[in-house]
């Protein structure tokens, strides 16, 4: 595969210097010389020509990131919170289409959101605590990618169009410094099928991006996104290197790179981090 990418570099004449093994039979690096343009197509040329290989293609300077920034549900996380919510209500199919068409970017984010959480009211607050221990559960190397770019130095930010009950417990599990995601409404112990306070949307999300990179005082390329679905594309584009996890087709038009066959490991080896440095694989 690497000779495969030589080559097809070769015949685009674009320039390729030596390559070497970030991880033996796992990860490569290819040296390329050229400019933002450049970038661009190697990224076209590269990307879904290699089968079973997820491709980045960015600047060599810079390249180990100081913030994460990332989504949580079908992200961090391989399931869409509000849904597996919803079976406890006997409604997650039809809230699972409003879903699925609100991170196609079919449907406004933060009306879907509100109609999907009417359809919870009445449930009891103790079916989230069920939902979560039962249903959810982290992705392959979500740990692993959070907490060795943590031991590095980096800070992390877990944005969500979720919900705090379960965005909080996930994020002290993986170990994210700061989070960003909705409030369900409760009283006398069942939820009102209301969200408090401003909800958490696309904006919101490129918002928090923003706000947490000025806050460290970092550059635009210091900042590593990660995100599935539409509503991800303003932060992903705002990031130095936004990558689409499993994306969906609006986000994977803006992303930088995709991870479509490895876990989220694979932003390990995008940094040049050997997997000798990772914590917790």
């Amino acid at each position: 595969m690497i000779h495969q990418a030589a080559s097809l570099l070769e015949d685009a004449r674009i320039k390729s210097h030596e390559w070497g093994w970030v991880d033996e039979g796992d990860a490569a690096d290819i040296e390329i010389q050229g400019g933002p343009s450049d970038l661009r197509r190697v990224r076209e040329l590269l990307t879904g020509a290699l089968p079973g290989t997820d491709v980045f293609v960015q600047a060599a300077e810079g390249r180990e990131k100081k913030l994460l920034v990332a989504d949580m549900d079908s992200t961090m996380i391989g399931q869409e919170c509000i849904d597996e919510l919803a079976d406890y209500a006997g409604k997650k199919e039809e809230i699972a289409a409003v879903t699925e068409r609100a991170m196609q970017g079919d449907l406004d984010f933060a009306t879907a959101l509100r109609e999907r959480v009417l359809s919870l009211d009445g449930l009891n607050i103790s079916a989230i605590d069920r939902c979560r221990g039962e249903r959810v559960r982290a992705n392959p190397g979500a740990r692993t990618l959070v907490r060795t770019m943590r031991s590095r130095g980096a800070e992390a930010l877990l944005v969500t169009g979720g919900f705090h009950d379960f965005a909080d417990p996930m994020a002290a599990e993986l170990g994210f410094t700061e989070v960003r995601a909705n409030y369900l409404e409760t009283m006398h112990g069942h939820l009102t099928g209301r969200v408090a306070g401003e909800i958490v949307d696309a904006q919101a999300k490129r918002q928090a991006l923003i706000d947490m990179r000025n806050q460290l005082g970092l550059p635009v390329d210091a900042v590593l996104a990660v995100g599935d679905g539409a509503n991800d594309a303003p932060m992903i584009e705002e990031a130095g290197f936004g990558v689409a996890y499993r994306g969906k087709p609006r986000l994977l038009s803006v992303a930088d790179a995709r991870i479509e066959h490895n876990d989220l490991t694979a932003l390990l080896w995008a940094q040049g981090i050997k997997r000798s440095d990772w914590i917790g694989a």
